[in-house]
């Protein structure tokens, strides 16, 4: 099978492709997808996922990601993309300064969407947020984001693969997808 990853991020085909070699054949698609809002990401990764295979007709997978700091009450949530890009990186920190409680998690939620329906994959994984940005590699809030006192920034992409967020979601929806889920 041929699975169309649907992203406007390069990046995250990349990670997505990475992660799923010898998996399943995967294809990157650029889809101007609308922009569902919700409180919770499962329910805007399902839109998008019904979006897309509406749009494509073929299997596909898209996903969805909310980062949430618990000083904020949970900001910037299912909106980490806006955030991220209105006010970045240097914005979040700007918000903490002078704050103690700097944990903070991520949510992905993957949808699987086929002729049978969508299916999703949750994946969250716990950290902190950094006083300032470390590290070279990963994209969106890699930089300020720790694991073990590490940034997703400063891991390897083999690395990082093994226990990020997506990668937990990603590892759902393949232990699923082997199992024979998508027939």
């Amino acid at each position: 099978m041929r699975l169309a990853v649907v992203t406007g991020n390069p990046n995250k085909a990349e990670e997505i492709g990475a992660f799923l070699e010898g998996t399943v054949s995967v294809e990157h698609v650029s889809l101007e997808c609308p922009e569902y809002r919700d409180d919770e990401v499962g329910p805007i990764a399902r839109e998008k996922g019904r979006y897309a295979f509406e749009e494509l007709r073929r299997p596909l997978i898209v996903d969805d990601t909310g980062f949430f700091v618990n000083a904020l009450r949970g900001f910037p949530g299912p909106y980490a993309a806006y955030v991220l890009g209105t006010i970045g990186n240097a914005g979040l920190l700007r918000l903490l300064e002078g704050t103690d409680d700097r944990t903070a998690y991520f949510v992905t939620v993957v949808a699987f969407a086929d002729e049978s329906g969508v299916h999703l994959f949750e994946g969250r994984l716990e950290g902190e947020i950094t006083t300032a940005p470390r590290g070279t590699g990963g994209f969106g809030y890699d930089p300020i984001f720790a694991v073990h006192g590490r940034t997703l920034a400063e891991l390897p992409l083999e690395e990082k693969n093994l226990f990020s967020h997506r990668a937990r979601a990603l590892g759902a929806f393949r232990d699923w997808f082997l199992a024979g889920g998508s027939r």
